[in-house]
């Protein structure tokens, strides 16, 4: 039975986890609908989903259309929770987002449209909601075109708007009104389409256009609009039926090489770990063993495989499908298991922008802390956990204060160990400037190891990363040399001059030597006499931290990109204060009695903004928010303590490492 991995996004509370019950319900895959105000749904299994209303972790399940097979996959909808969404982008064959017909086009709507967009994912939209006091059709389809994208078609239209009687009109493809839209629309990637639509398109056979809407859905060229009410159920048979038919399958490649992706890890009850895994091709079994990430391996011990709501136990996984295997110790979010699939994209979306210290709340327990983070890092890899060993403190990333307050709360519940966090900061990354050299000889002062390590980094292009490159033969030093110098490269720049990561730059390896393996006569290997792949990752360091203070660094901060609707006569005030948090408006547009102002605000100081806003604006104004860029400071320069060995110090660093290897 072919495959349809159909993910479900929208901004929060637009009702898409609801939609996501209605569609299990009408498939026959639940018996009874579940509610979010109850906190009695099929995907929010977590007490916290259930208390708070919303969707934390990403959740599968599965039902049958026809003879399609939908896996159902449905993702947090609070910007806090992105990377949730983001691991999940990997594995979509397919997606619906969903769009509230009261609140229209939200912040995270914008967000996802544009990552979809850019990933050519082939997108149905959903507008809910329309049952609802408020909800709007013509105004809702002319803001989805001119905010998200024109490349819309209207499948069909709403009626009784704002009532449990509103309900969902499939267009007839005889309808003379749609078939010329539909038409109009194909025309734009269709030549044919084009000359008919020009002749009048009295040749088009309803069939022909069905083909052809379905061919441009299945490119992403064109995105078919449904309405409806998850709650009324009003609509979702049509958006059924649409998915079915215009979204992609997936690929089924049974006979070639095993290959997967990894978008989700949990712990069981005995707190054993699952892996969630998409096959792209390939059968993978019971009791095979598996090469997944780096070259780690591990054998399956079982398979469950998601079939009509949740995952039962099979004895195979074949591609096309999705999982939970057990039996991977190892197995990290993002692994690729198997063969892995060229020109996978891991970053779709900013990383998290805020920073916070987290402590136990009774100092006795900071292993167990630790413990308990290090499993919530395996779920979510994007909380960065650093170790501070010199100051006894625990950082953690953030996108925001509700992934910080479901932290708290998963500590406390899960793990019994109670937290506080310090003032929530942001985070900074360093650009080199300019280009900066440095290179040690072995056994020339006052370079103390066996090691001959000469570094370049140059400036790169923005958002390009970290690359790493040899401008020495490769053979001149044992590759386990190479490696230990590479590595230790990405581990050094992960806090520069300032103390913040270093990114968009190349750092170059120009100099090598080392001292071949050897001994006093008749001893055994002596170390202190050859060199070792310490030596290398020890000066690596020190040479590394000469060249960036060569270079130079410009500090960044991230900006976001807002807008800000307010009453026309409060908009002296508003650039006032918008000028105080630094925020920079690029465009004013009048609208009747209200006014939008975009532009880019520091990430710093949107709280600020948003704590103003309602007394400015007599609690009319509507701001939104999302990342921008990053841009150097403005002013001065913040810093972050280290918690490395300070390098930038060579006696500090000298008499540290000598203190760590005693």
């Amino acid at each position: 039975m072919p495959t349809l991995n159909l993910g479900i996004l929208a901004h929060v509370d637009a009702g898409k986890t609801s939609l996501t019950e209605r569609l299990l319900y009408e498939a026959g895959a639940i018996a009874a609908i579940g509610s979010v105000d109850d906190g009695d749904t099929q995907t929010d299994s977590l007490a916290q989903e259930r208390r708070r209303g919303i969707t934390i972790k990403t959740a599968v399940a599965s039902f049958v259309v026809g003879d399609v097979t939908v896996n159902l996959i449905d993702t947090p909808g609070h910007p806090d929770f992105i990377a949730e969404v983001e691991r999940v982008l990997t594995v979509l064959d397919g997606a619906v987002l969903v769009i509230s017909a009261v609140e229209g086009v939200q912040a995270q709507t914008r967000i996802l449209m544009r990552t979809l967009q850019r990933l050519r994912i082939p997108t149905l939209i959903f507008v809910n909601k329309i049952d609802r006091g408020g909800a709007q059709d013509e105004a809702v389809l002319q803001a989805i075109s001119e905010r998200l994208t024109p490349a819309i078609i209207a499948m069909g239209s709403a009626r009784n708007l704002g009532g449990r009687e509103a309900g969902f009109t499939p267009f007839e493809p005889e309808d003379s009104v749609f078939r010329a839209r539909l038409v109009e629309r194909l025309a734009d990637h269709d030549d044919l389409m084009l000359a008919a639509y020009l002749d009048g398109a009295r040749a088009l056979s309803p069939g022909r256009l069905r083909k052809g809407l379905a061919a441009q859905t299945r490119r992403a060229l064109v995105h078919p609009v449904y309405f409806g009410s998850a709650i009324t159920g009003s609509g979702v048979e049509a958006l059924m039926a649409g998915a079915t038919r215009l979204l992609p399958r997936a690929r089924a490649e049974g006979d070639g090489p095993v290959s997967g992706a990894v978008f989700k890890v949990e712990r069981g009850p005995a707190g054993e770990k699952i892996a969630y895994v998409r096959m792209f091709s390939g059968t993978l079994r019971t009791r095979d063993r598996l090469r997944f990430g780096q070259g780690r391996e591990a054998r399956v011990t079982a398979i469950g495989v998601f079939d009509r709501g949740g995952a039962v136990k099979r004895d195979c996984l074949a591609a096309g499908q999705i999982g939970k295997l057990w039996g991977l110790g190892d197995i990290q979010i993002g692994d690729a298991i198997g063969l892995p699939r060229e020109g996978s994209v891991q970053r779709h979306f900013a990383p998290p922008t805020l920073e916070t210290v987290i402590a136990p709340r009774h100092p006795v327990e900071r292993g167990a802390l630790l413990g308990a983070l290090v499993q919530l890092a395996e779920q979510d890899p994007l909380i960065n956990l650093r170790q501070d060993d010199v100051r006894q403190e625990i950082y953690v990333s953030l996108y925001g204060e509700v992934q910080k307050e479901v932290i708290q709360e998963t500590l406390a519940s899960d793990y019994g160990v109670e937290v506080t966090f310090r003032e929530t900061t942001t985070i900074c990354i360093e650009r080199p400037v300019g280009t900066g050299c440095a290179v040690e000889v072995l056994r020339e002062p006052p370079n103390p190891f066996l090691a001959t390590v000469g570094l370049r980094i140059d400036p790169a292009p923005i958002d390009s990363g970290v690359t790493f490159r040899l401008e020495v033969e490769f053979g001149s030093i044992p590759h386990a040399f190479h490696r230990a110098v590479e590595e230790t490269v990405f581990k050094t720049l992960s806090q520069g001059l300032h103390g913040w990561a270093v990114t968009d730059c190349v750092v170059t390896m120009t100099h090598s030597g080392y001292q071949p393996r050897q001994s006093h006569s008749h001893a055994i290997f002596d170390k202190s006499m050859s060199s070792t792949a310490g030596d290398f990752r020890n000066l690596t360091p020190l040479v590394l931290m000469d060249a960036l203070k060569q270079a130079g660094v410009a500090v960044c901060e991230p900006m976001q990109r807002f807008e800000l609707d307010v009453p026309a006569d409060t908009l002296g005030s508003i650039l006032s204060v918008l000028a105080q948090v630094e925020a920079i408006p690029r465009t004013q547009v009048p609208r009747g009695q209200a006014c939008r102002l975009e532009g880019e605000i520091p990430a710093a100081r949107v709280h600020e903004l948003q704590l103003k806003l309602p007394t400015l604006t007599r609690g009319e104004g509507v701001l939104e928010t999302s990342f921008h860029q990053h841009q150097p400071v403005r002013g001065q320069v913040p810093s972050r303590p280290r918690t490395d060995h300070d390098p930038l110090d060579r006696k500090v660093y000298l008499l540290n490492l000598k203190r760590r290897l005693s």
